[in-house]
């Protein structure tokens, strides 16, 4: 795919992210896709398809109001695409989660081959994994 097609895809997911589409999410991953997240907290590491599916079902669904994101940048080169993007919603506890990311997806065929997800993991552990516990 062009280059231009590999961007467009990404804006199509983030958009998914932001509306909650999670069939929309796993869909936009190939089977063999993986995910992952940096620091170490529950959330962190290398995952599936199958997992990705829980995990955003699992993060999406305490954002009553949806959580939106932004992407602030997009660079694009062959099959790979850096996005510098935030967040920001109410979880479900009340608290309020912005948080700044930068990824790198790798992508074949329109489909994310892997993504990998750096931001604030303390803000993350703190209102997400804290907020899980709370419920």
């Amino acid at each position: 795919m062009s280059i231009e097609a590999n961007k467009k895809m990404i804006q199509d997911f983030f958009e998914a992210l932001s509306v909650a589409d999670v069939d929309r999410i796993v869909d936009a991953y190939a089977e063999d896709g993986t995910c992952w997240t940096s620091g170490n907290f529950p959330l962190s590491g290398t995952v599936g398809k199958a997992q990705i599916r829980e995990n955003a079902k699992g993060v999406l669904s305490v954002f009553p109001d949806k959580l939106k994101f932004t992407i602030h940048q997009m660079i694009a080169e062959d099959d790979r695409i850096v996005v510098e993007a935030e967040s920001y919603g109410q979880h479900a506890s009340g608290q309020v989660y912005n948080n700044q990311y930068l990824f790198l997806f790798r992508l074949r065929d329109g489909k994310i081959v892997e993504m990998k997800e750096y931001m604030d993991t303390m803000h993350a552990n703190d209102v997400l994994c804290a907020g899980m516990s709370a419920e």
